[in-house]
């Protein structure tokens, strides 16, 4: 009996997921453990590995589509197995057997036919494997007879097109040399010939830039954002971490930079200010016992969100070591959903680019994020002298359903009392 292959749910807010690129083909045989698909949820894209070894009977869906949790994605079983594909999705219900590629005699060719053309075992096989009419390939072997360098020519200088597709080519006057086909082994289909006219220089939104660009969108239209700045003067942490650099590169081999200063800084603010770690869930406000921080990291053509679980609760060499180790899983594209679950709090920092300030926006179901500028030297006064100090914007923007603009000052008063006076951090 044919196994299901769903959508796996994974993690307690994905609702959906959508198929990046199916890794085999119906009619493949694939082992136990081995990756059928990529699919990318809400917040990290991932490999779905078969269950079971067979054959892939059937796939319910094309790559790009989106598809709800535990809902059945494929069939994987015996070869020849007849099965039953219900969608409720898609409203439809067929039966489908999965045959050996030799026996399958591709359209329009009848067996007569296809026994009359001379071709070798190699050409036939390939011919199959790609959906090829042999009526309609010249051979240059030996009495005409077809050999596999003649179908390669074939599949190479042949656009693929089906019959409806060429009919409707023909009846509009299209062009189908410079049309991409989105059907099997790239052949033109309908549907490519009813899309819309866009430049080269177009790509479509999918995957994780589409999900980034609902979650925004619908974080900027649910919560009223209001975001406060404020200048900091790092002269003093920057000193305290050239201090503190050698000691933890000693005792971790790792190098601590100012994005983990400035979450530990953070966390410890955090803890005095439990409204600014705060959710609004089902019309409550949650105030959340644990400071689970968070931090940006940019990722190819998109952005992750790994998150440092009860940070206030880290030493400073704790932190350091958990921040590397999230922001190179995050990288490397080995982060799993625990890793990004559970986030109370971000910091997205830009202090790396040209960038003096900025307006970020709120990851939620969290309430507020805090942005983070380059540091700049600059004239400065002090003690009514002026000195050059080097400096650094703060940008905080929070949710203002549930939190007012004098709790969010008094929250980023404090962040700022602690980066300037990084002694505190220690005591």
């Amino acid at each position: 009996m044919a196994t299901d292959v769903i959508m796996p749910k994974m993690g307690a807010t994905m609702e959906e997921g959508t198929i990046v690129t199916w890794f085999l083909n119906k009619g493949d045989y694939v082992e136990e453990g081995s990756p059928i698909a990529e699919i990318q949820t809400d917040k990290i894209a991932i490999e779905i590995e078969a269950e079971v070894s067979g054959t892939l009977l059937h796939t319910c869906y094309e790559a790009g589509e989106t598809v709800k949790v535990h809902e059945v994605i494929a069939y994987i079983g015996e070869k020849n197995e007849l099965i039953e594909v219900s969608n409720s999705s898609k409203k439809m219900e067929v039966i489908e057997q999965v045959k050996e590629k030799e026996q399958v005699l591709p359209p329009p060719s009848t067996a007569e036919t296809f026994q009359k053309i001379r071709r070798t075992p190699a050409a036939r096989v390939l011919a199959n494997e790609h959906r090829i009419d042999l009526s309609e390939v010249s051979g240059t072997g030996q009495n005409g007879r077809i050999e596999k360098k003649d179908v390669l020519h074939f599949i190479n200088s042949k656009k693929k097109i089906t019959p409806l597709a060429r009919k409707i080519a023909a009846a509009e006057n299209l062009d189908i040399e410079n049309i991409a086909g989105t059907g099997a082994y790239q052949k033109i289909t309908k549907k490519d010939l009813m899309l819309p006219k866009i430049s080269e220089k177009s790509k479509p939104l999918k995957g994780m830039r589409k999900v980034i660009a609902d979650r925004m969108s619908q974080s900027a239209f649910t919560a009223p954002h209001v975001t406060i700045t404020s200048e900091i003067d790092m002269t003093s942490c920057i000193n305290l971490r050239k201090e503190l650099l050698p000691e933890i590169e000693r005792s971790t081999g790792l190098r601590l930079s100012f994005n983990e200063i400035l979450l530990f800084a953070t966390a410890k603010t955090l803890s005095k200010h439990p409204n600014m770690n705060a959710s609004i869930i089902d019309d409550y406000i949650v105030e959340h016992e644990s400071i689970n921080i968070g931090f940006a990291v940019s990722v190819g053509d998109g952005l992750l969100v790994p998150v440092v679980k009860d940070a206030n609760k880290l030493g400073l060499t704790e932190l350091t070591a958990a921040c590397k180790e999230l922001g190179l899983l995050a990288r490397e594209g080995k982060l799993l959903p625990h890793h990004l679950e559970e986030g109370t709090f971000t910091i997205s920092n830009l202090g790396m680019y040209a960038v003096d300030s900025f307006t970020p926006i709120i990851n939620q179901p969290q309430s507020a994020i805090l942005g983070v500028g380059r540091i700049v030297e600059k004239p400065a006064v002090i003690n009514k002298g002026i000195e050059i100090r080097s400096m650094m914007v703060l940008s905080l923007s929070f949710d203002h359903r549930l939190i007012d603009g004098a709790p969010a000052a008094a929250f980023l008063t404090d962040l700022k009392e602690i980066l300037e006076n990084p002694m505190k951090l220690l005591l």
